[in-house]
Formats: structure tokens, sequence, C-alpha cells
């Protein structure tokens, strides 16, 4: 769904209601390879024409099955974003004020706004990294095979430290009990 600029100016006086159902499973999976699957988003929302910029709040519900981190399993998303963007023409952007970071302005290239490219970008950036299938959540246990497993970052530095302690140098032994006395006689004093 898109809008004109001019089709949007009659709007100035309330606010442009908008619940609409997107099909962007194809533009999605070329965007990103990672995408298995995609369910019609629905977006519902308003977009409001002020002096200064264009404001869209808007919330999508999608599912977007991705592969597990993990074991590569397919694992549906079910996801609920808000969205909160301001569009200015180039005009509007050399006049604005001061207060608003310019981070959070996306300029128009075209004099239209497009709902489609908004929701896409969103569903894109709201997929986390690290996706997990139920049993995955559930369970401890990390994968494995030969010659190879996965640890957690606290069983990854365990098993560092008890190896440092297993291969400790024999002639250090010695040196290391030497210290260990004098802390001893440090301590008693």
């Amino acid at each position: 769904m898109k809008w004109s600029l001019l089709e949007l100016n009659k709007y100035k006086d309330k606010p442009c209601e908008f619940s609409e159902t997107l099909d962007l499973k194809a533009s999605l999976m070329k965007r990103d390879d990672l995408i298995l699957d995609v369910s019609p988003a629905k977006a519902t929302g308003i977009l409001t024409v002020g002096k200064e910029e264009y404001l869209l709040h808007y919330r999508i519900d999608v599912i977007v099955t991705v592969p597990s981190s993990r074991s590569l399993t397919p694992v549906p998303l079910a996801m609920t974003i808000d969205v909160d963007e301001v569009f200015m023409t180039h005009e509007q952007y050399q006049s604005k004020d001061e207060r608003m970071p310019d981070e959070e302005i996306i300029l128009l290239e075209k004099p239209t706004i497009d709902l489609d490219e908004s929701v896409e970008d969103n569903i894109l950036l709201s997929i986390p990294i690290q996706v997990l299938s139920e049993e995955e959540q559930m369970s401890h246990d990390m994968p494995k095979g030969n010659d190879w497993e996965v640890l957690s970052e606290e069983a990854y530095l365990q098993k560092r430290q008890e190896e440092a302690q297993e291969t400790m140098d024999p002639r250090l032994a010695k040196l290391s009990e030497l210290f260990s006395e004098t802390t001893d006689e440090d301590d008693n004093q």
C-alpha cells in the first residue's frame, strides 16, 4: 500500500487510519535467504499529517518461520511489532526543529510513503539472532558430534580453568607451593 503526499493533504485535520493484510512472503524471502516462510502480515495503525512531518504509527502481527540457530529445524516466530516512524521531504528536513535527532527521520526520495517497504524493513530488523525451538529452550543439552561439541559460556570458562590447572608445568608446581606457603604465613601474622 502506498500513499502519495498529495493524497495525504486531505488528512491534515484528522489521522488516516488503516488496517491492511500484506502478502510479503516473496519479497522477504528474496531479501533474507534464511527466512523459510512468512504468513500474511496484518498492519493496523494511523498516519498523521503534520506541518513539518508525516508520522506513521502502526502494529504488525506476523508469523515468520526461520531455522533454529542450534539445530536448523524450522521454528515459527509469532511477532507483534510496534512501529513509529517519522517521514520528511527534503524541504521539511531543511527547516526541521533541531530537537528531533537525525537518526529518527526517514527522508522521502519519492513523493510517496510505502507501507509495504516499512513493514518489510521492520520485520527483518525484528528477527532475533538466536532462535530456538521449544524443545531446545526446555533442554540444557547442547549439540555435539565426532570431535566437537557446543558449550555454554560458563561451561567453556570452567573447562579452560580445569585444563589450566591440569597442565601446570611440574617445575612451576614447586614454585606455586612456595607462594602458597608465604601467603599462609602472611595470613597468620
